[in-house]
């Protein structure tokens, strides 16, 4: 398939400024592959269609506070630093994007916090965007790492036009999140209720967990017409034995086994065996889930409604078939679902 076959208009007035009042109280559209149908209900509702020793894979990655705001020295120009990934712990070494770009060259200091105690050194050119800074502070690591949280802002997308809420510290997470390294939330997740879990574990639904932790290359735009051209950027991935066991176990007794989102689905598809089971796995992925493509674990999938042309859409394509998704994309636009990270849902079965 070719990436043209991955657009379509979406009005801006779809694209969620703020989540849902209630997590677990968006709109839910749920997509039945055999059949076509399609049904419109709210997120709590999902429960419904699973049963006892069903499976649910989550990921548990935490989203840090990424974005931060420095001062550049001399000219005191204002410029955004997207923290990317840690390099080196110990030098303190880390890949950046800074905006805007042009005014950041190698040797460069940027200095943060109205105390301007925290400082960094521009060491490397990356990418047009991209640097790699060496950040100096007097103090341990651990101090370090808390200043740069105090000094960080929730990564909300760049779509949201507002400022950070407070709010946005809680919502732009998942109520299971553990494991810190995220710089963008896995958003299917986060219609979770603490209420809606205890319901489902009440059931006996059980659930999984994996750790992928979400870098901004999910969201690249894919520029390539050809789209086994396309070149997905490495994410951190972490699965263990007693994932990989629940997993394995649900497959065998041919349960319903579901991902919680489009990175709980790439984690899953880039740990498979020969034999389809799923084996342990601590390394990186930059698996790219298009059209035509078999998966081999999820019967199920929990997702949020994407943009066009995006590497996210055409997984969905993938996993409901593509007239199914342009059909079930349509009726979202006109029923006024949103978009994107704090948009509502869709469930495919």
């Amino acid at each position: 398939m070719k990436l043209s076959h991955f657009s379509f208009e979406l009005p801006d007035d779809l694209l969620a400024e703020h989540p849902s009042e209630n997590r677990d109280e968006s709109k839910l559209m749920v997509i039945h592959k055999d059949t076509g149908k399609i049904e419109h209900k709210m997120f709590k509702d999902m429960i419904d269609y699973f049963d006892e020793d069903d499976i649910m894979v989550m990921n548990n990655t935490k989203v840090f506070p990424a974005r931060l705001y420095g001062n550049k020295e001399k000219t005191g120009a204002r410029i955004e630093v997207f923290l990317l990934r840690e390099l080196n712990e110990e030098q303190r070494l880390w890949d950046v994007l800074v905006d805007p770009a042009r005014k950041i060259r190698i040797g460069n200091k940027l200095y943060f916090g109205d105390d301007e105690t925290l400082v960094a050194e521009v060491i490397d050119n990356t990418t047009s965007r991209g640097r790699t800074l060496r950040f100096l502070y007097d103090g341990s690591y651990n101090d370090f790492r808390r200043k740069l949280k105090e000094l960080g802002q929730t990564p909300l997308p760049k779509y949201i036009k507002r400022d950070v809420e407070p709010e946005d510290e809680d919502r732009y997470q998942t109520i299971y999140a553990k494991h810190e390294g995220a710089v963008a939330a896995p958003t299917a997740g986060l219609h979770f209720s603490r209420h809606l879990l205890k319901r489902l574990e009440i059931k006996g639904i059980k659930f999984a967990e994996l750790t992928l932790h979400v870098g901004l290359g999910t969201f690249n735009p894919v520029e390539v017409e050809d789209l086994s051209k396309h070149k997905m950027d490495s994410e951190e991935l972490i699965i263990d034995e007693k994932t990989t066991e629940i997993v394995n176990n649900a497959k065998a007794n041919k349960r319903r086994i579901c991902a919680i989102g489009t990175t709980a689905m790439r984690g899953l598809e880039s740990a498979v065996s020969s034999q389809h089971t799923l084996n342990t796995h601590d390394g990186w992925t930059n698996k790219f889930i298009f059209p035509p493509y078999e998966f081999s674990l999820a019967t199920a999938m929990i997702t949020n409604f994407h943009l066009p042309k995006s590497t996210l859409l055409m997984m969905v394509s993938a996993f409901m078939g593509h007239d199914l998704m342009k059909k079930s994309y349509k009726e979202a636009i006109l029923e006024g679902y949103k978009f994107y990270s704090y948009g509502d849902a869709m469930l495919i079965i």
